[in-house]
């Protein structure tokens, strides 16, 4: 039996993680050692360290398509004929292969049970799985870029973000703004939001963009009042005059910041100094306040300073990382802010995690700070080449493996590493600035790191009951106002002189007809009031006055997964979710379900 592709776990890859699984027995870890020993190196043919009289790499000038569209890049072949190269297990792969792969496939999970590993379909159905929109084999990725802030390192919310918002009100209370009695509360945004800079207002809206739910100021509007406000329009991110999106938790202190400055315009509390102030002038007002509190230095100075009380430390993450490298990646850090910031931050997060006294610049076969993200997917700029660890640099035209560079461009990656398009798999947190405009300017395949995922999977679970009981309710509005509807139908065509739908609703006696439609419309009033609050109250375990991160509604997604989705390859809540998979591993993309592929009834079927 075969185990060197998908199953091909990095708990035996790697010796620092063989040591951190107490759990396996010291037999069952010789024994997964033996048969773990084809481990292969990168997509690009690199040495297969074990069995290279029996095992080679497709190479990047022999790679062919797979049937779902994906390079064959990094597999791992068999060089002798597979049916004279087991010996006595011969046997066991002869037959229909329908037999053959129902026998293996049943040995594979028993193994993969004995030796303690999740699997990647265990993962999948977990708050730490990665999920999937477009195929992906990470077996043909040569080269993983990683941002930097909220995804390889990710913050306390409540600490980094609650600094930025006391920081960016010090600022606007200097500007002569109203601050006094406001506070820091991140559960009045979640990522995804769109801020409405013309009518001071917060909202969601669907895949389609239509706004679903809208906060003007902190109060929320009712559902008249959003489609009074926005029945006949849509929301539109190119209109970035108008619309500014919620990508990332480096939003929440803006966001929260501008709605409560807005209630300040509204009840008449800022100064008429300040000049004729609409809401599109004071959001400049706040985004430059926030801008200040970034650039000026002194909010990373004193992240800096005391980065464990802003830093959620993750030890798998560098594992992650470790194992990738090992499989022969290429791995690079493209990040927007600066060289010490970088370096203070990567070393408290990593180094203390890393095996025999590693560095985390160890990690990188590149690194690049201030890269001016999204510019530098887009275009060109003078690269530099940080050459002390103060900070000093040089002017530099050629990349090198190993270098630590500061500015340039992702044309310059591509060619100093000899890698190019979908042979790049790149990670960040932010929609537009890391997943959006790397996809669309160069081809790189994508991931986006999502920390609210594994809270949103969690209320998911635990809103079942409530939204089963919705649905219910719903499923039976709908047959009550079925039969309505029919009935009304009927009293239409009586009062025409015309006969009804059928012999039976044609006789039905005015009376009857009458108080049925009675009784019927009491009872779909009775159900509209339930259903309107409980869909109110529906993902309130999540956020609420927003309800999911990634639904809009009962029933459809919001625009932010729609953005996910378009975009983003694959989707996790965290870098060291990969721990659970391989470097190897062939990630499909769901079916995608249509509204048309409800079963049809029996009935319906025959004719």
């Amino acid at each position: 039996m075969l185990l060197c592709g998908d199953m091909a776990t990095t708990k035996f890859a790697s010796p620092v993680l063989m040591a951190r699984s107490p759990e396996l027995s010291k037999s069952n870890k010789r024994r997964s050692i033996r048969m773990f020993k084809c481990r292969a190196a990168g997509a690009d043919g690199g040495r297969v360290t074990v069995g290279d009289d029996v095992f080679s790499v497709t190479t990047s000038s022999k790679y062919e398509v797979d049937y779902l569209g994906q390079s064959t890049k990094g597999d791992l072949n068999l060089k002798l004929d597979p049916l004279h190269s087991f010996g006595n297990g011969q046997a066991t792969l002869e037959g229909p292969i329908e037999e053959v792969a129902r026998t293996e496939a049943q040995a594979a999970e028993n193994l993969i049970r004995e030796l303690g590993i999740q699997g990647p379909f265990s993962a999948q159905h977990s708050p730490r799985g990665i999920f999937c929109s477009r195929t992906l084999n990470l077996r043909s990725i040569s080269a993983i870029g990683y941002d930097m802030d909220y995804t390889l390192m990710h913050y306390n919310v409540m600490a980094w973000e609650g600094r930025a918002y006391d920081y960016c009100m010090e600022n606007l209370k200097n500007m002569g703004f109203p601050v006094d009695g406001l506070s820091f509360d991140p559960e009045l945004v979640i990522r995804g939001l769109m801020i409405d800079k013309e009518k001071g207002n917060l909202v969601k809206a669907d895949r389609f963009g239509y706004v679903k739910r809208a906060m003007h100021g902190t109060k929320m509007l009712s559902n008249k009042a959003v489609s009074d406000i926005y029945g006949r329009e849509l929301v539109d991110l190119r209109n970035q005059s108008r619309w500014e999106f919620l990508n990332t938790f480096f939003s929440v202190s803006e966001a929260l910041a501008y709605a409560q400055m807005v209630d300040r315009l509204d009840d008449g509390s800022i100064s008429a100094d300040l000049g004729v102030l609409d809401y599109k002038g004071l959001y400049k007002a706040v985004a430059k306040a926030l801008f200040r509190a970034h650039v000026e230095g002194q909010l990373k100075s004193e992240i800096m300073s005391k980065p464990e009380l802003f830093v959620e430390p993750d030890p798998e993450l560098p594992l992650a990382l470790l194992d990738q490298k090992e499989a022969g990646k290429k791995l690079l850090l493209i990040t927007n802010s600066d060289y010490h910031y970088t370096d203070k931050m990567m070393k408290h997060s990593f180094n203390k995690f890393l095996p025999n006294d590693m560095d985390w610049r160890d990690l990188f076969d590149m690194v690049i700070v201030s890269a001016r993200k999204p510019e530098f997917f887009q275009m060109s700029h003078p690269l530099y080449e940080v050459v002390t660890g103060e900070g000093l640099m040089r002017p530099c035209f050629k990349a090198e493996t190993g270098g630590l560079y500061s500015g340039g461009s992702a044309q310059m990656v591509e060619s100093s590493l000899n890698v190019h398009g979908d042979e790049i798999l790149y990670v960040g947190d932010h929609i537009y600035t890391d997943v959006s405009v790397s996809k669309v300017h160069l081809r790189w395949r994508t991931a986006l790191i999502c920390r609210e995922l594994e809270e949103e999977y969690m209320a998911l679970i635990g809103s079942r009951g409530h939204r089963e009981e919705l649905i219910e309710l719903i499923n039976q509005k709908e047959v009550v106002g079925d039969l309505f509807n029919q009935l009304r139908l009927a009293l239409q065509r009586r009062s025409k002189g015309r006969p009804a739908q059928t012999l039976a609703a044609t006789n039905l006696a005015d009376q009857e007809l009458t108080e049925t439609m009675q009784k019927l419309l009491i009872v779909m009033q009775r159900l509209d009031d339930k259903i309107g609050l409980m869909l109110e109250s529906d993902g309130e375990l999540f956020n609420k006055r927003w309800g999911f991160l990634s639904r809009a509604g009962l029933w459809d997604k919001s625009h932010l997964m729609r953005q996910i989705e378009k975009y983003a390859d694959i989707y996790t809540s965290r870098v060291s979710n990969f721990l659970n998979y391989t470097p190897f591993m062939y990630f499909r993309s769901q079916e995608q379900s249509l509204a048309h592929d409800s079963p049809l009834p029996d009935a319906a079927m025959e004719n």
